[in-house]
């Protein structure tokens, strides 16, 4: 099985690439177009501004192949960034074009009293769904390691995979066919986030491209 992570110049990547190899799978860094042909499974842990990150990906020729990823539904993995760029466009970059995967827009947290912008350490995370695979195994309320200053509205609920309560709740992830993100970064979230990673492997990728790195889960 092959897990690219996608790398467009913006953050240190070293600790999602750590995280895959803590559940027994090798991740490779996509720097190229030429890369995504032989993935199994694209990771996009995103930092930086929505359209800086737009530019960047542009720049280095990434942003066609993503989206031709994202139609063709193959499996994806949205970290942070990699969530919002999801949706058609962000209040913190106005006029700049999302991949519009989904309809919706990022929203900017609005200050109030008693709440700190960003929104950064733990927080508990409510599953919509709890029978969803990509929670197996963890308990309710399960705590995750957000930093971020906005966050997705999703125009269809029945996208929303949890909820997170932060001056009000707003959708901290989302599931789709072949497709998972988060707000939240769980390279950073202990063993939680360790055990969705290999929740996420496992309901993206078939069984038959997973069993050479479960057997030295094993």
């Amino acid at each position: 099985m092959k897990i690219g992570i996608l790398d467009y110049g913006a953050g240190n990547l070293r600790s999602v690439v750590n995280a895959f190899v803590a559940i027994g799978h090798e991740a490779e860094l996509v720097r190229s177009p030429g890369q995504f042909a032989n993935l199994d499974l694209l990771v996009f842990p995103g930092q930086g501004s929505f359209g800086d990150s737009v530019k960047q990906l542009q720049a280095a020729n990434l942003w066609v192949p993503l989206k031709v990823w994202l139609e063709q539904k193959r499996p994806y993995f949205g970290i942070c960034l990699g969530y919002q760029l999801l949706f058609e466009g962000s209040e913190e970059s106005p006029g700049v074009e999302g991949l519009g995967v989904f309809r919706g827009q990022v929203r900017r947290f609005s200050k109030q009293a008693g709440f700190k912008i960003p929104h950064m350490g733990w927080n508990g995370v409510k599953f919509t769904n709890p029978e969803n695979p990509a929670w197996a195994g963890m308990e309710v309320g399960e705590t995750f390691y957000f930093v971020h200053s906005f966050y997705p509205q999703p125009e269809d609920r029945n996208l929303v995979a949890c909820e997170t309560d932060y001056m009000s709740p707003f959708a901290s992830g989302i599931a789709a066919e072949n497709l998972l993100a988060v707000q939240f970064h769980p390279e950073k979230s202990q063993q939680a986030g360790l055990r969705l990673l290999r929740n996420a492997v496992d309901c993206l990728v078939p069984l038959e491209l997973r069993l050479p790195a479960m057997a030295v889960e094993s």
